[in-house]
C-alpha cells in the first residue's frame, strides 16, 4: 500500500513537511558520497527555514501538553497498555523540555555560522556551487566521509527536540484515525464531512494501481479525483473502479 496524506491546517502541513525533511536528511547523510553529503547539507538549510515560523515551538508546546493532559488521564484504564502509555508520556517529558531549552530561534546555530551561510547564499544561485565560488566547501567535500558526516549530525542536533516533538505529534494523529474500506466510480469520490472536523486525510492506495489521489477538503466536504500516474499524463481513471483506505485523523 502507498499512503498519501492530505492536512487540514498549516500547522499539520508545517509539520509534515519537517518530518519529510528531516527523513531526507537521514538518507543523504547516511551516504558516505560527497554529492549526498551536499544535499544533507542542503536539506539542512530547508529545514532551518521550515522550523523557524515564530509559532513553531509554542504550537508544539500547547499541542505537547493537550495530549499529555489526555494520555494521563488514562492511567489505569484496562483497556489501555500501561507500559506503553508511561513510554510515550515520558517522551512527551522529554520533548517538552527539550524545547524549553532551546534558545531563540531554533536553527540561530546555523546563521551564526558565517562559513555555512556562505554557502546558503550561493545554494540560490543555479549551479553557484562549483568549486571556484567556492573553494572551501570544495575542500570540506574532499574530507573523509566519516568527518562530514559527524559535523553534519552535529549541526543536525540543535534541532532535536523539534523533530521528537514532531514524531509524537504526528504519531498520535495518525493513530487517532480508523481506516475504511471505500470505493470510487469513474475515478471520484465524494463525500460530506459532517461533524468530523479531521486534521489529517489519509489516503492509501494499492502500489500496483496506476492511479494516485487529488485530494481537495474543507471542514464540510471531502473530494477526491484519481488520476493517472504516469509521467505527462492527468486524464482521471475513469477505466475502473478504485478500493481505497480512507482514514479521518484528529486529535
Amino acid at each position: 500500500m502507498i499512503h498519501y496524506e492530505y492536512p487540514l491546517s498549516e500547522r499539520i502541513r508545517t509539520l509534515l513537511r519537517l518530518e519529510d525533511l528531516f527523513d531526507r536528511f537521514d538518507a543523504f547523510a547516511g551516504s558516505a558520497a560527497p554529492p549526498a553529503h551536499h544535499a544533507a547539507l542542503l536539506t539542512l538549510f530547508e529545514i532551518a527555514e521550515v522550523a523557524a515560523r515564530a509559532d513553531l515551538k509554542s504550537d508544539l508546546l500547547q499541542e505537547l501538553d493537550r495530549q499529555k493532559a489526555v494520555l494521563t488521564a488514562l492511567r489505569g484504564n484496562p483497556h489501555v497498555e500501561a507500559n506503553t502509555l508511561e513510554q510515550v508520556l515520558t517522551a512527551i517529558d522529554s520533548a517538552h523540555q527539550g524545547i524549553h531549552r532551546l534558545p531563540g530561534k531554533v536553527g540561530q546555530h546555523l546563521r551564526d555560522d558565517d562559513w555555512l551561510m556562505a554557502i546558503k547564499q550561493r545554494a540560490t544561485i543555479p549551479g553557484g556551487m562549483c568549486e571556484f565560488d567556492l573553494p572551501a566547501y570544495h575542500h570540506w567535500l574532499h574530507r573523509p566521509a566519516g568527518e562530514r558526516g559527524q559535523q553534519l549530525l552535529d549541526w543536525l542536533r540543535p534541532f532535536g527536540p523539534i523533530r521528537a516533538a514532531v514524531g509524537i505529534v504526528l504519531g498520535l494523529l495518525r493513530d487517532s484515525g480508523q481506516p475504511e474500506i471505500q470505493h470510487a466510480v469513474n475515478g471520484s469520490y465524494q463525500r460530506m464531512l459532517e461533524s468530523r472536523n479531521p486534521l489529517l486525510i489519509r489516503v492509501a492506495l494499492a502500489d500496483d494501481l496506476p492511479c494516485v489521489p487529488e485530494i481537495s477538503a474543507n471542514k464540510y466536504a471531502l473530494n477526491i479525483r484519481f488520476v493517472q500516474a504516469a509521467p505527462g499524463q492527468t486524464r482521471t481513471c475513469t477505466e475502473q473502479s478504485i478500493d481505497f483506505e480512507l482514514t479521518f485523523c484528529t486529535l
